[in-house]
C-alpha cells in the first residue's frame, strides 16, 4: 500500500468532525484504495483558498498487490527567474494617463482623416453640427472682435497721432487682425463655447456607455460623433474669422472716426494698401488649423473620459486648457513659415 505524501489544501469550512483524530482522511483514488496523508484544512470561509504545488503525479504498478500506486515528481514551479519578475512588473503598470490621451488625438486625428478620405460621412450629424458651430456662435464671436478691435484702436490710434502717422493706423489695425488677431480670438471663442460642449457630450456619453450601446447596433462612434463635429468645426471657423475680421476693422474705424478725428475714409484706405490677398487667405488656413485642433482634442478628451461626472467636469476643463494652448502652438509655427523675411506691407501706408 503506497502513500501520497503531496501538500494538498482544501477549503472545508465547518467540517471538523470530518478529521479523524490519527491525522489521516479516507479518499478514494481511481484504481487504487491508498489512504492520502498531510490534508490541511481551512475552517475560516473567508480563508477558504484551493492551493496546490506545482507537483506532478504518476501511477506506476506496485508489485505487492497488483495495483497502480501514485508516485510524485519533483516540485516544478520555476516562476523565481528573473524574466517572470519582469513581467509581473510590467503588467502592473500602466502608462500616464496624459500620455495615452496624447495618443488618442493622434489616432482619433488618423481616424478621421481616413474617413473623410474615402467619404464615410454622416452627413445629416455633420450639417446639425455645422449650424451650431456657425451661426449659433456668430453672436459672441462678432461682439468679441468688435471689443477687442476698438481696444486696440485706442493704443493705435494715440500713439500713432503724436508721431503723425494718423494715416497708418487703417494699415496696422488690418494686418493685426487679418494675421492674428482675427483667427486667434475667434477659435478662442469658439474653443470656450463649442469645444467645452463637445467633451461634456461625448464624456458624458462615454462614461453612461451610450458609445458601447452604438458599437452593440453596428454604429462606428468616429463616424456618427467625432468626424461630424471635426468637419464641422474646420468649415465653419474660416468664414467666423472672415467676419470678425470685417466687424473689427468696421468697429474700429468708427471708433477712430467718432472719438479721436479720423476719418473712417482714411482707416479704410490704409487699410485697402496695406493689406494682399495672402494675409486673408492665411488667417482662413489658420483658423481651419485651430477649428481641426479645437474638435480633436475636445473628442478625444471626451471619449477617453472616466469616473462619472466628477471626470466629465475634469474632461471639460482640461480639454479647453489643452486646446487653447495648442492654438497658441501652431499659431506661432504658422505664422513663423507663412510670414518670414523683412516685410513691406507698410510702406504703402506711410
Amino acid at each position: 500500500m503506497q502513500i501520497i505524501s503531496s501538500h494538498l489544501y482544501f477549503c472545508c469550512p465547518n467540517r471538523k468532525r470530518s478529521i479523524k483524530p490519527d491525522g489521516w482522511f479516507k479518499m478514494q483514488i481511481p484504481c487504487s484504495p491508498q489512504r492520502v496523508k498531510s490534508i490541511a484544512f481551512l475552517r475560516r470561509p473567508q480563508d477558504c483558498k484551493f492551493l496546490m504545488q506545482n507537483t506532478r503525479l504518476f501511477s506506476v504498478p506496485n508489485t505487492n498487490d497488483g495495483h497502480p500506486s501514485v508516485s510524485k515528481l519533483e516540485d516544478s514551479n520555476t516562476n523565481h527567474s528573473p524574466n517572470s519578475e519582469v513581467e509581473s512588473l510590467l503588467h502592473h503598470w500602466s502608462p500616464p494617463r496624459f500620455l495615452w490621451r496624447g495618443l488618442s488625438v493622434l489616432v482619433i486625428a488618423g481616424q478621421v482623416l481616413v474617413r473623410i478620405l474615402t467619404g464615410k460621412i454622416h452627413w445629416r450629424n455633420t450639417l446639425q453640427q455645422l449650424e451650431r458651430v456657425g451661426p449659433k456662435s456668430l453672436g459672441v464671436c462678432l461682439l468679441t472682435s468688435a471689443f477687442v478691435g476698438m481696444a486696440f484702436t485706442i493704443q493705435f490710434v494715440r500713439e500713432f497721432t503724436r508721431l503723425g502717422l494718423s494715416r497708418s493706423v487703417g494699415g496696422v489695425l488690418a494686418l493685426a487682425f487679418a494675421r492674428e488677431l482675427s483667427p486667434v480670438v475667434t477659435s478662442i471663442v469658439v474653443a470656450g463655447r463649442i469645444g467645452s460642449a463637445f467633451a461634456a457630450e461625448l464624456g458624458t456619453m462615454q462614461v453612461s456607455e451610450q458609445t458601447d450601446t452604438l458599437r452593440v447596433l453596428g454604429t462606428n462612434p468616429v463616424d456618427y460623433l467625432v468626424t461630424p463635429r471635426v468637419i464641422a468645426a474646420s468649415v465653419a471657423l474660416p468664414f467666423l474669422t472672415l467676419m470678425c475680421f470685417i466687424v473689427g476693422m468696421a468697429s474700429s474705424g468708427f471708433l477712430a472716426d467718432a472719438v479721436y478725428g479720423v476719418s473712417i475714409n482714411i482707416i479704410l484706405d490704409s487699410a485697402r494698401r496695406a493689406l494682399k490677398p495672402w494675409d486673408i487667405i492665411s488667417a482662413m488656413i489658420k483658423s481651419q488649423v485651430f477649428g481641426a485642433i479645437i474638435s480633436i482634442v475636445s473628442c478625444a478628451w471626451g471619449v477617453t473620459t472616466m469616473g462619472g461626472a466628477k471626470g466629465v467636469g475634469e474632461s471639460t476643463t482640461s480639454s479647453v486648457v489643452i486646446s487653447l494652448v495648442g492654438i497658441f502652438i501652431a499659431d506661432f509655427v504658422l505664422s513663423y513659415f507663412f510670414f518670414q523675411g523683412v516685410g513691406d506691407s507698410l510702406k504703402n501706408c506711410v
